[in-house]
């Protein structure tokens, strides 16, 4: 019985931080979706739709912040609930908000933030490191997988789901960007997340644009579509990102 409240509370986290949270598909996948192609440096797995590498960096994120959470992960984000209540990632958007457009600001923000430097490292160490166990750090494969990511395509028959940001706006995104500025102010792997908070963007611009059903597995946007985003977004300064977050939805679409 004990262990239903903490998965419940670290749905809460992978939603805003991790970004993979999975929906059972109902119905089956569309005719249009695409089996995943064979990696040469993963294990092919039948039924799995959409990019392999993709669906198995949002599958492991889940797994490490969502269904099997080390202790140390989930130490950390109790240490979020003890400073900020138990929806703290709510509570730390809209502080954000508040004084993104202030005259204090980062320093304000990088002040309210700083108490939970300990738990922030935890949770960007996990994180990057999962990343890292498919990918290259700044590998230009992540465009892909942020981008089939926001289309809705990846269905991964380990757990019987699309791998998907939930929520119509789908309000993740804006959280972890939040969580990434915090993450920069106090120094924790700055470089790292300045380059995936442009990812971070690219990705809630074609949710947006794509407007995917999260029960059912989605054809993709056309090709043009994609670029065109990936163009705008995928090289705008941080700070930049911080206007763009402002808007609602978010962020503002080319």
């Amino acid at each position: 019985m004990a262990a239903r409240p903490l998965r419940r509370d670290i749905l809460r986290v992978s939603a805003a931080l991790a970004a993979g949270a999975a929906l059972p598909v109902v119905g089956g996948a569309v005719p249009t979706a695409t089996a995943a192609p064979a990696d040469p440096g993963l294990p092919e797995i039948p039924g799995m739709l959409g990019d392999r590498r993709a669906n198995e960096v949002w599958y492991l994120l889940d797994q490490a912040t969502l269904y099997q959470p080390s202790k140390e992960f989930a130490d950390a984000y109790y240490a979020l609930v003890e400073l900020y209540g138990g929806g703290w990632d709510n509570t730390v958007l809209n502080t954000w908000r508040r004084m993104v457009t202030g005259p204090e600001y980062p320093a304000d923000f990088t002040d309210y933030v700083a108490p939970a430097r300990s738990a922030l490292e935890v949770m960007s160490r996990v994180q990057l490191e999962t990343f890292d166990a498919v990918y290259r750090p700044r590998d230009p494969r992540l465009v892909r997988a942020f981008a089939e990511f926001g289309q809705g395509m990846l269905y991964d028959p380990r757990t019987g789901a699309l791998h998907i940001m939930t929520g119509r706006p789908p309000g993740g995104y804006a959280v972890w960007h939040v969580v990434m500025r915090a993450m920069m102010f106090l120094d924790i792997d700055r470089g790292r997340w300045a380059h995936m908070a442009n990812l971070n963007a690219f990705g809630c611009a074609v949710q947006l644009e794509a407007d995917p059903d999260l029960e059912n597995v989605n054809p993709p946007l056309p090709e043009k579509t994609v670029r065109r985003l990936a163009a705008h977004w995928l090289h705008r300064g941080v700070r930049r990102l911080d206007v763009d977050f402002q808007s609602f939805p978010y962020p503002q679409q080319p």
